[in-house]
């Protein structure tokens, strides 16, 4: 179920709105009669759709949603996340403005899709919000929860002292790290690239400015930044940025120099910076390591060709100079 616009049954509904004038139910209430009562002063009232699965959303939590907005008698929204080329990730309590529409998100688990009636007290109050929308409007929003993520844990971590996160336990410290690498993952899917880097690097920061390590804590955020230098590796690759892929791709093959993945990814930022033996190399020690991967074979033929196109422009601009050198022949 979509909550990309009003489904036909809704939409008769509307459209029965001149009903009205003969004494019959509008549709706002009509749709009352089907919904459940959410706080019991009626001010927002809730149908379930489709039935998600799952703990509901917590407090705090960062929420991906479709969602549109209606005015009684309109069949077409007057918000909506259809505008956009992905869905939104809204933060509750930064994002998420409206009153109504935060409590009902609370109410709601993962994939669950239902409608809300807010009162004015729960929407855009007496005063409305002209010229969109009129004074003490009722309003109909349409939402649709497709993932969450509980960044509490992130936001109080990240409030602390530099002194103060170093004694919380390296287990709370890499649930923090898990969550914002889920986060960028989110915004890379969505090509996001700018904010999943700002992501993959607040983990990093944490990780690597984390004190007092033992032989087995370096292990262990070791093990954590691994994954990290390797999605900003491509990230800057993504925003062409190779210089700064190569060094995160090197970070990489510090923690361990046979990871497959970094020596393509420095492969790849070789070749953007043209330096075909370098690429040639790190792709040849990959390739060497799993001879059988596509990606790795394509590469490094795009490399070799990249190579000999660039070593005849070499030959031809230094046969032309010798040429020009030696003068006109004499006949």
């Amino acid at each position: 179920m979509s909550g990309n616009g009003l489904t036909s049954s809704i939409r008769r509904l509307i459209k029965a709105g001149e009903r009205l004038r003969t004494g019959n139910p509008s549709p706002f209430e009509q749709l009352r009669q089907q919904m459940n009562d959410i706080l019991g002063d009626g001010g927002i009232l809730k149908e379930v759709v489709q039935r998600g699965e799952g703990p509901p959303v917590p407090q705090n939590a960062s929420v991906l949603i479709h969602y549109s907005a209606f005015l009684e008698y309109s069949d077409h929204p007057f918000e909506t996340s259809t505008n956009f080329k992905y869905p939104q990730m809204m933060k509750l309590g930064r994002d998420v403005t409206l009153a109504g529409l935060e409590v009902g998100l609370l109410t709601m688990q993962k994939g669950e899709f239902s409608r809300f009636l807010f009162q004015p007290q729960y929407a855009y109050g007496d005063m409305g919000c002209p010229p969109s929308i009129p004074a003490a409007a009722v309003v109909l929003y349409e939402v649709q929860i497709l993932d969450f993520l509980d960044s509490r844990q992130v936001d109080d971590f990240v409030a602390l002292s530099p002194e103060a996160q170093n004694t919380v336990p390296l287990s709370t410290l890499l649930e923090v790290v898990s969550t914002l690498r889920s986060f960028g993952n989110r915004c890379f899917n969505q090509s996001r690239y700018d904010n999943a880097k700002d992501r993959y690097k607040q983990a990093m920061m944490l990780l690597e400015s984390r004190e007092r390590q033992s032989d087995a804590e370096k292990e262990r955020i070791n093990t954590a930044l691994l994954p990290l230098y390797l999605n900003l590796s491509l990230t800057e690759l993504r925003l062409e940025s190779p210089h700064k892929a190569l060094k995160y791709g090197n970070k990489a093959l510090e923690i361990d120099s046979a990871n497959t993945k970094a020596l393509f990814r420095c492969g790849q930022a070789y070749l953007e910076l043209h330096e075909y033996e370098s690429a040639q190399g790190l792709l040849i020690t990959a390739q060497a390591k799993r001879p059988f991967d596509s990606d790795i074979n394509n590469l490094l033929r795009k490399v070799a060709t990249c190579y000999k196109d660039s070593l005849d422009k070499q030959k031809n601009m230094y046969s032309n100079m010798f040429r020009d050198l030696r003068g006109p022949v004499k006949m």
